[in-house]
């Protein structure tokens, strides 16, 4: 019997794994994500000599998730230079013909959260990454929820905290809640890394009422069970209280409901699985084209 390969295709890096169908990560590796031609190549190269029964991929967008699509698993208008109309799927499967699922890197770990992280006792969840972007999936009763193509929740439009003069740095929108709050609007706006700045910098009062400002639309559009944190921004702990007390404030008393007043503590978080949420979601893409 072989293992289920996984791949966790980041903007800045990609993680390949293998493991085995309840979600059990047996070997990982990591390397830079350069021109498709060099990444590639590491990747089929570790998978070269390993008996895998199926792959699951979660790569970073904006891609194709949809089977009927003639353009499915490509990575399509991706900003990030040469990976754009990228066929990434096809590339795989030209080396390894096996049953292979593919969607978004965030909707695999909310897939990977929902199923064996912090969500695993619920119906399903939110899970919002902040790093050199942000991004957002959503599972509801196991599945990712798709539409046409996968949310951008990242790029949704958020009120300006007034202390704030940075002008946003998204190439699309300016001033969405990526080009706000991401990693690079925070080293642009003051001129550091977010692992650098003290807990008491005033760039987290304003990260908090960005992040809690899309908890808020989330959780009036979608009601998710449980919204996790994740991305390396996220590993700032000292973040969280403040964007669970933002939301409150936020919502006002509108949502009567136990998760979102005195379950706050427990219902914002960072990942269960913590820097394996995405690999984890992808073994479990694996399992499921498997089943198909």
């Amino acid at each position: 019997m072989g293992y289920l390969g996984a791949i966790e295709g980041g903007g800045t890096k990609f993680v390949c794994g293998i493991g085995t169908a309840d979600g059990h990560i047996v070997d990982r590796v990591s390397f830079p994500t350069t021109v498709p031609e060099e990444t590639m190549a590491r990747v089929c190269g570790y998978f070269a000599d390993k008996s895998l029964d199926a792959l699951g991929v979660g790569s970073f967008g904006p891609i194709d998730p949809n089977p009927d699509s003639p353009t499915y698993g490509f990575i399509t208008s991706t900003p990030k230079p040469h990976w754009g109309n990228f066929d990434l799927l096809g590339a795989l499967k030209e080396r390894f013909p096996v049953p292979t699922g593919f969607d978004l890197d965030v909707n695999a770990a909310a897939l990977g959260e929902a199923t064996l992280g912090a969500a695993r006792e619920l119906a399903g969840c939110l899970y919002i990454t902040v790093g050199t972007g942000i991004g957002a999936g959503l599972v509801s009763n196991g599945r990712i929820m798709n539409g046409f193509t996968h949310p951008e929740m990242g790029h949704i439009l958020v009120r300006r905290h007034p202390d704030d003069t940075f002008a946003g740095c998204c190439p699309y929108h300016g001033d969405c809640l990526e080009g706000l709050a991401a990693g690079p609007a925070l080293e642009r706006r003051w001129g550091a890394k977010a692992a650098e700045l003290p807990a008491d910098h005033p760039a987290w009062a304003i990260q908090a009422y960005y992040l809690a400002q899309a908890c808020m639309n989330f959780v009036l559009i979608a009601m998710p069970h449980k919204i996790i944190i994740g991305g390396g921004v996220s590993k700032q702990e000292h973040l969280f209280p403040a964007v669970r007390q933002r939301l409150s404030e936020l919502l006002n008393g509108y949502i009567v409901h136990p998760r979102v007043q005195e379950q706050l503590d427990s219902y914002i978080v960072p990942p269960g699985l913590g820097d394996n949420a995405g690999l984890t979601g992808a073994l479990l893409l694996a399992q499921q084209a498997l089943h198909r």
